[in-house]
């Protein structure tokens, strides 16, 4: 048999043997899309590795196949996996793979559209809570105890900047995607000033009355100071009481959610220029934009002696800064992913050195992997979108390739990314189900085909 007749059995046996592996059966999938479907039939036979085209045809539908729960023609309702909550973040990141479909698909187009329109609704609701329920009349079925101001339709309250900046993002990526300016009528002007507002009190910070406190075993799942968190100056930087882990911040200005923040809030100013006629409304979100990118080049950057000039993960304005960085999105290793910032940033260099080696406390190296972690699952743990965003970060093939290795061969076996894995033993992971991750290592695997490095996909 000739290697042509070969790769051609070979691409027949990958395609139906494992496109269906371990999804759910086509009628028990909650959303299909005619558009993610054709690319992965379309994907599968260039992936000559059979296990890497499991993984992709599984991974990249996750998120429609299993996480969306449909309330009528505006309201698309997105939970993270293994939780039955709508989390800001989470929602937003797991459906932006997709956005490169919608003008193929207009039920997906629709679906999306939906999901910021439920988004905005939430923000409205409370702008300084993170997850949602389905139901926004019901009472959170696990966090009601927590000392914050719980209100109907939350189901959990810790503030994060991030929280507010996903779904800004996935409006722009949205109108970038289609043009369709549907969604940017008064509810998005309603919810673009609350955002506006509610960053404008953080950047304040001592002036809000938001506080948080639980009762927990885990230092990080709360607030200290009774819940107002460690003490700031003002310098112009925003506010986050917890991180994208939902981890509580040891400083309170968190400087990937603040980079992220001056993206979000100049795209935001073009569509309520072009769109809405808003001048002044984006003059505001402009000068939001400039005061925290001036302030992260006053207080966000340290002298390292081994690395040079870094960012740091966390500030509090009188000087302090914590040097680390956490797996979760946005984080300083994903900058030139969530935010302005070119990946031949010298500054951005010298930290992502940093942050991938062991000089980050939260670096882990082991038997079974190697990448960063962080203290929501504890020392040792790996988190594959760590490794995820390092491939894609990176111009380096061979840098590329040890990714795709690590996220293969720490799956357990399964097929899908997890939340963390023991850096000595794969099989010993946190979450079987979350989405996030498994749509991010599709939008990796397509990424690396857009970028003309198909040929790292078959070595």
């Amino acid at each position: 048999m000739n290697r042509f007749a070969s790769f051609l059995l070979l691409s027949v046996y990958v395609s139906f043997s494992f496109l269906y592996a371990q999804r759910p059966q086509p009628t028990e999938r909650c959303f299909t899309s005619t558009a993610v479907e054709k690319c992965i039939e379309q994907t599968v036979p260039l992936l000559t590795k059979p296990r890497l085209a499991q993984v992709f045809a599984q991974c990249l539908p996750n998120t429609l196949d299993t996480t969306v729960k449909s309330a009528g023609e505006n309201d698309s309702f997105v939970i993270t996996g293994d939780i039955p909550a709508l989390w800001l973040r989470d929602s937003s990141a797991q459906v932006w793979p997709y956005l490169r479909f919608l003008r193929s698909d207009a039920r997906l187009a629709q679906f999306i559209r939906g999901l910021l329109r439920r988004q905005f609704r939430c923000i409205l609701i409370d702008p300084y809570a993170n997850a949602f329920n389905f139901d926004a009349a019901e009472m959170s079925p696990s966090w009601s105890k927590d000392e914050t101001k719980m209100l109907p339709g939350v189901f959990e309250r810790k503030y994060e900047l991030n929280s507010l900046c996903y779904p800004l993002r996935l409006a722009n990526g949205y109108y970038q995607a289609t043009g369709d300016v549907s969604p940017f009528d008064a509810l998005w002007l309603q919810t673009v000033r609350t955002v506006l507002h509610t960053m404008l009190e953080q950047q304040r910070y001592g002036s809000t009355e938001y506080m948080f406190l639980r009762v927990t075993d885990r230092m990080h799942d709360t607030q200290s100071n009774h819940g107002t968190g460690h003490p700031a100056r003002p310098c112009g930087l925003i506010a986050s009481s917890f991180r994208a882990s939902d981890d509580g911040t040891i400083y309170p200005f968190l400087i990937p959610d603040n980079f992220m923040a001056i993206n979000v809030l100049r795209t935001t100013a073009s569509i309520l220029s072009k769109v809405n006629g808003e001048k002044l409304l984006a003059d505001s979100c402009l000068a939001l934009a400039n005061t925290v990118e001036k302030a992260i080049k006053k207080h966000a950057t340290f002298i390292h002696p081994k690395y040079g000039t870094i960012y740091a993960f966390e500030v509090d304005g009188f000087g302090n800064k914590l040097l680390m960085d956490d797996a979760n999105i946005p984080s300083l290793l994903s900058l030139p992913y969530i935010a302005d910032v070119p990946l031949s940033d010298s500054i951005y260099q010298n930290t992502r050195r940093f942050v991938l080696s062991n000089d980050n406390p939260y670096f882990f190296s082991g038997k079974a992997g190697c990448g960063i972690g962080g203290p929501h699952v504890g020392k040792d743990f790996v988190w594959p979108m760590s490794t995820i965003m390092q491939a894609m970060t990176s111009n380096d093939k061979q840098e590329i390739r040890k990714c795709l290795n690590l996220l293969l061969n720490t799956d357990a076996g399964t097929g899908f990314m997890h939340e963390a894995y023991h850096k000595d033993d794969a099989a010993n992971y946190t979450r079987t189900w979350f989405a996030w991750a498994n749509t991010l290592f599709g939008e990796l695997i397509l990424k690396i085909i857009d970028d003309g490095r198909r040929h790292l996909l078959q070595e």
